[in-house]
Order: C-alpha cells, then sequence, then structure tokens
C-alpha cells in the first residue's frame, strides 16, 4: 500500500476505533443510572449488561452482507455511515426523550439498538483491517508461503487497538469526572453529537481512496456464506476460534457484582471507579505499544496462554481484595480498584490483539469481514454466557447486593474456571505451524 492510500485508511481507522474506544463515555453513566436511579439489583444489572450485547451475536451476518452487497461500488464505508447514525438515534433518543419514559425496558431497547449500530461499525472496520493488514509477498499468494510476522502482519492492528485504548482512557476520564458535573442526559447528548461528527466525516472518504485488495463485487450473500462455511473448514482456523470463545464462555464473570461491592459496600466514589477504568486503558495502550515492538514474535500459543494464566492470578488477588488481607497490609481500597480491578478488566482484551493477527493471517482472501465478525460474534455469545454464569454462580454461592460475604469464594471459582482452557492450548496455532492457503 502507497504512503498516500494509507493516510485516508488511517484518519478513517483511527477515526472508528476511537469512538469504539469511547463508547465507555456513556455506558459508565448507563450503569450508575440503572444502579442509583431506577434501582435494579446486581444480578439484573448484570443480565441486563450482557444481554445488551446480543446484536454483537449477528456479526457474521452483518459481514458476509458487507462482504457481498456492495452500495454504490462501496462496500465498507457505506456500512459504517448506516451503523454509527444507528448509534446516534439511540443516545440522542434517550437524551431527549422525557425522563418519565426511560423505563429499564425502553433503556434496554435503546442500548440494543446502540450495539446493533457499534456491531455493524466494528465489522467493516475490523474488515478493513483484515484486509489491509495481510503480510505480503512478491509473489503474493503462493499456496505454500508462510506468513510472515513483519511489522506488515501486525503493525495496523496495534495501531487500531491503540487508538481504541486512547478513546477508552479519555472516555473514563471523562466520564467519571462528568456524572459529578452532567446529568445523564447531557451525557448522551454530547456522545450522540460526537457520533453524528464521525458520520460527517466518514462521509467525505471515498473506498477507492483506500486501495482496497480487488474482489468482485455482486457476489451474492449465498457464495459468500458458502465461502465463509469454506474457510470455517480449516482445521486451525476453526480450531482456533472455538478455543478462543471457549477460553471466555467457561468463565463465569461478576462484574455487575463486582461494582455494587465497589459502589455500594466500599462506597467509592464514581471518579474513582472511572479512574481504575482508565488506568487499565492505559495498561491496554501500552500493551498494544509492546506488542507491535517486541511481542508480536512471540508464539501466540505461548503469549495467549501466559495471558490467559495471569488473569487467574488476578482474580486470586481479587479475592483477597475482599478479604480485606491488602486493607490488612495498608493499601487503600481505591487504590487496589484503581490498579488491579482496572488491570484486571482488561486483561481479558489482551489476549485478542495477538489472536486477530493470527485470524488475518489464516483468513483467506474475499472473506475478511465474515471471517472477522464470526470469530467477533463467537467472543459476544461467549461473554453473555459467561455473564449468565456470573449470575448463576453469585446466586448459587449466596452473593446478593446486600450479602457478599461468600464473595471470595466465587471469585476463586472464577479464577479455577478461568486456568481450564490452558489444558487445550494446542489448538491455537504458533507462526512456524501456519500456512496460509
Amino acid at each position: 500500500m502507497s504512503k498516500g492510500a494509507a493516510n485516508p485508511l488511517r484518519r478513517l481507522l483511527g477515526l472508528g476505533f476511537w469512538v469504539q474506544g469511547f463508547r465507555c463515555f456513556p455506558w459508565m453513566v448507563v450503569n450508575y443510572f440503572l444502579k442509583d436511579d431506577l434501582g435494579v439489583a446486581p444480578s439484573t444489572l448484570q443480565l441486563l449488561q450482557n444481554s445488551c450485547n446480543i446484536p454483537m451475536v449477528g456479526k457474521p451476518l452483518y459481514g458476509v452482507v458487507s462482504d457481498a452487497v456492495y452500495i454504490r461500488g462501496e462496500h465498507r464505508i457505506p456500512y459504517i455511515i448506516m451503523g454509527v447514525l444507528l448509534q446516534a438515534v439511540s443516545w440522542l433518543s434517550m437524551a431527549f426523550l422525557p425522563s418519565s419514559f426511560l423505563t429499564v425496558f425502553i433503556i434496554s431497547l435503546f442500548l440494543l439498538l446502540s450495539n446493533l449500530g457499534a456491531s455493524i461499525v466494528e465489522v467493516a472496520n475490523d474488515a478493513l483491517v483484515a484486509e489491509t493488514g495481510k503480510p505480503t509477498s512478491k509473489k503474493d499468494s503462493t499456496p505454500s508461503s508462510k506468513p510472515t510476522s513483519s511489522s506488515s502482519s501486525g503493525e495496523l492492528q496495534s495501531f487500531v487497538w491503540m487508538m481504541a485504548s486512547l478513546g477508552g482512557v479519555l472516555g473514563n476520564l471523562l466520564g467519571g469526572v462528568a456524572m459529578n458535573l452532567f446529568s445523564p442526559r447531557t451525557m448522551f447528548l454530547f456522545f450522540g453529537l460526537l457520533l453524528l461528527v464521525q458520520s460527517l466525516v466518514t462521509m467525505t472518504v471515498h473506498e477507492r481512496s483506500l486501495n482496497l485488495p480487488k474482489s468482485s463485487s455482486s457476489t451474492g450473500i449465498r457464495k459468500k456464506l458458502s465461502e465463509l462455511s469454506v474457510a470455517l473448514k480449516k482445521p486451525q482456523l476453526s480450531y482456533a476460534i472455538a478455543w478462543f470463545a471457549a477460553s471466555y464462555a467457561v468463565i463465569p464473570v461478576l462484574v455487575g457484582t463486582m461494582f455494587f461491592y465497589q459502589t455500594q459496600h466500599l462506597k467509592l466514589s464514581s471518579p474513582v471507579i472511572g479512574l481504575s477504568k482508565v488506568f487499565g486503558q492505559a495498561a491496554l495502550l501500552a500493551w498494544s505499544a509492546a506488542y507491535n515492538r517486541w511481542l508480536k514474535l512471540v508464539p501466540p500459543r505461548k503469549l495467549i496462554s501466559a495471558v490467559q494464566a495471569t488473569i487467574a492470578v488476578f482474580m486470586v488477588s481479587d479475592a483477597l481484595f475482599v478479604k480485606e488481607m491488602y486493607r490488612k497490609m495498608g493499601v487503600p481500597d481505591s487504590v487496589y480498584v484503581v490498579i488491579f480491578s482496572g488491570l484486571l478488566e482488561v486483561l481479558f482484551q489482551f489476549k485478542i490483539l495477538p489472536f486477530i493477527v493470527v485470524v488475518a493471517q489464516l483468513c483467506p482472501q474475499g472473506c475478511e469481514g465474515s471471517v472477522m465478525a464470526f470469530l467477533m460474534s463467537a467472543i459476544a455469545l461467549a461473554t453473555i454466557l459467561s455473564g449468565y454464569l456470573g449470575v448463576a454462580l453469585s446466586a448459587i454461592v449466596g452473593v446478593s447486593g446486600e450479602d457478599f460475604s461468600a464473595l471470595p469464594l466465587a471469585i476463586l471459582i472464577q479464577a479455577a474456571c478461568t486456568l481450564v482452557p490452558i489444558y487445550w492450548a494446542s489448538w491455537i496455532p504458533d507462526y512456524d505451524g501456519q500456512k496460509k492457503e
């Protein structure tokens, strides 16, 4: 790709992933609004958090459609614009509708609409990254050529991840402060206007200026579904995606419960919670830079397994925190939450970056959008299942919004489940064993 073509692509993806990271800004106030204004229980909050991600499961369909259906000769940018506008409608509606109208049910519908739009945008952006982030060679794509580990195979992925992390840092930082200064409706309005700006900027970019790999338009959805089916029959690709989805699905997450524990039991303020998320996003940004510079040559199986084990270690640390072990050592609750809880929250995302590099290398040309969308859909479905498992685990051990005595036990069970996927980590391909077909 020429330097001139890279600039509009990086501007488009940089803005898109930055806004994607900045979505935490309105979502932070949603959690507080549901807890404080509508009085939802921890289990209800976690169910809503995960159920609103259901549109993410439809990503393969969005990917197939964007691969196959061209709008005025383009099949990425029109879908980005469409998805951004759906999000804008959702957040602006919550900003302008009367407060009495915003029940739990209505808010859930708008959040579903917002996540539908976000899913469409993410599919198109991920497809652009996969299309333009493939390793190249002089012979372009010979059947026996091995994927390289050069900057071309991971530089673009690292760049967009850093932009998403920057958006997350700023969104959480501003969100924690803004909740003490502005109403939720004002924050919804601000984000809705930001989405309108993104749509206008995206409309100024022409897809032909991105110098995408040439492919035949109007190939048909049925053909794209067939190509996706063929791609997923590749053992390396299908086994890798199955492992990755399972590595999320088997973990009963306790996000809603921990949010209530930190805000209701420990009485931590919203700026502390926001700062915790800022620290996590900053760590994610540092991880993206470190991966691009040093870690992309590490075999992905080894790197991803190490991240999985680290997540379990941090969970055990959380159990000690709830048992007040750190408080007895003189560590303030706010310091622990900012550093360790913030880092644990994003550790789940650390393994995504090396994994999408692997998938981009294994993905056959022409169905990048559908394959990457299938991967993200699998992750979304696994995350929803893990959230429901977390609700079930809390109920079984007896954790509620008023009683957190069994929370350490629930966290230790969670940590044990996190270690399970490491036993079949051989499903993750290493660079030495990859062949681009």
